[in-house]
C-alpha cells in the first residue's frame, strides 16, 4: 500500500550561482505544496501503514522551518533549487518512516515539479 501526505507552505528564495540566472537571481516567493508518499504493508491490528497523525507532524515540523523563510538562510538549503528541498525533506523524514518512496514538491503556479524518488 500506499499513502499521501501533503502541505503547503510560502517562502521566498534566490538562485545567484550564475551570472546570467535570468530572474532567479533576485529575491523571489513561491507558493510550495510538498507531498510525501510512504509505501509499507498495514498493521495487522491498527490497518496502517503509518498513522497520518505522525506524518502530519513531522510535516508539520518541516513547514515550520520553511514556511515565510529566506530558504537560503535554511541550514542544508543555502540552493534552494525544487531539487534541493525534496532531497532536503527526504533526509529529514526517512529516519522517522522507513518505507518513505518520495517526495514531491510543487510550485503550482509555475507548473513545476520535482519528485525525489528513494
Amino acid at each position: 500500500m500506499r499513502i499521501v501526505k501533503s502541505t503547503t507552505f510560502d517562502a521566498a528564495h534566490y538562485l545567484d550561482h550564475d551570472p546570467q540566472a535570468r530572474p532567479y537571481a533576485r529575491l523571489h516567493g513561491h507558493s510550495f505544496v510538498m507531498e510525501v508518499e510512504i509505501v509499507g504493508d498495514p498493521d495487522p491490528e491498527t490497518g496502517w501503514v503509518v498513522d497520518f497523525g505522525d506524518v502530519e507532524e513531522a510535516l508539520s515540523n518541516l513547514r515550520e522551518k520553511l514556511d515565510h523563510r529566506l530558504l537560503n538562510e535554511v541550514e542544508g538549503l543555502e540552493r534552494p533549487t525544487l531539487e534541493n528541498i525534496c532531497r532536503w525533506a527526504a533526509v529529514r523524514l526517512q529516519p522517522t518512516f522507513p518505507g518513505l518512496k518520495a517526495v514531491k514538491v510543487s510550485r503550482p503556479s509555475n507548473g513545476e515539479t520535482c519528485i525525489h524518488e528513494l
